[in-house]
């Protein structure tokens, strides 16, 4: 089993990016990004490092800029696929496939949308749709909408309250399972696995290395236009989501699926958020083919 966590290497721009490796570090490569709030760390769970060696994975995980060990760029969703070229280049990857958790499916998105001929596959599961798509917005509760609005339009109102999450999360890792105490009950019972639970406090606590910014635009980043129509994207891109998931409504996949051109949807009925952990196997087995 092989996990290396703390790598870093520097972009032709200068601009460092940070990330994780797990799994067959020569194996055949996925690379995936990372929910919000969360970083590099979110594959940092024994039963899931055991899966993607059986199945010679090398499960790359990005930390985005200002998260981790990533130096702080701004940038955009349409624009982050750049930073994923030139990742990927140096790591010596010719193709690769692509898999974004909740914050991270707009990342694979953009990728499948302008750099199709670097992918094998991609793949969005449980992650939210453009907010200026029809009911995508009205579909959040009215504390999700609300911290949405902060983060673009008001983001010092938002970045206390990530800095006492952070503070909190330092000094008592546990207490960051507050933040899902409204989590279905598939994920709850998920929570209650000592890798889940390492996983999750370690990419929360790995979001705030650099401190609140990064985290806030990157949330922010959600509430506005992704800067592509979806209908642009000529690959085949998968979506998988839980009906049960209460961080990203279920309406949200059906939308992405409607403006996709070639979406493969899956459903999971009483699945929630992190169906990725209940259904990894299964996940890297349909990347790889």
């Amino acid at each position: 089993m092989s996990t290396k966590t703390d790598n870093r290497i520097k972009l032709s721009n200068g601009h460092t990016v940070g990330y994780a490796e797990y799994g067959n570090l020569t194996g055949k490569p996925v690379v995936h990004f990372h929910g919000w709030p969360s970083s590099r760390f979110e594959a940092d769970n024994p039963d899931l490092v055991a899966i993607a060696e059986r199945l010679n994975i090398r499960y790359i995980v990005p930390d985005r800029p200002g998260i981790g060990l990533s130096d702080w760029k701004p940038y955009t969703i349409a624009s982050y696929p750049d930073i994923v070229t030139e990742l990927a280049d140096k790591l010596g990857l010719d193709r690769f496939a692509v898999t974004g958790l909740s914050g991270g499916g707009p990342f694979a998105i953009a990728c499948a949308w302008k750099i199709p001929q670097r992918l094998t596959f991609a793949m969005s599961v449980s992650g939210p749709a453009p907010f200026d798509l029809p009911g995508v917005k009205e579909a959040l509760s009215k504390d999700e909408r609300q911290q949405y609005e902060m983060a673009d339009k008001m983001p010092w109102l938002l970045r206390p309250f990530l800095w006492k999450l952070a503070r909190d999360a330092r000094k008592n890792p546990a207490s960051i399972f507050a933040m899902v105490a409204n989590a279905a009950d598939a994920d709850k019972a998920l929570f209650t696995q000592p890798g889940v639970k390492r996983a999750f406090e370690h990419s929360v606590i790995g979001t705030f290395e650099q401190g609140t910014r990064a985290a806030t635009y990157d949330k922010a980043l959600f509430a506005r236009p992704w800067g592509f129509s979806l209908n642009e994207i000529k690959m085949p891109v998968q979506i998988w989501h839980g009906e049960a998931d209460t961080f990203v409504p279920v309406k949200h996949a059906h939308v992405l699926a409607e403006a996709i051109p070639d979406a493969r949807t899956r459903f999971f009925p009483n699945e929630g958020h992190l169906l990725i952990v209940t259904y990894f196997e299964e996940l890297l087995k349909t990347t790889i083919g």
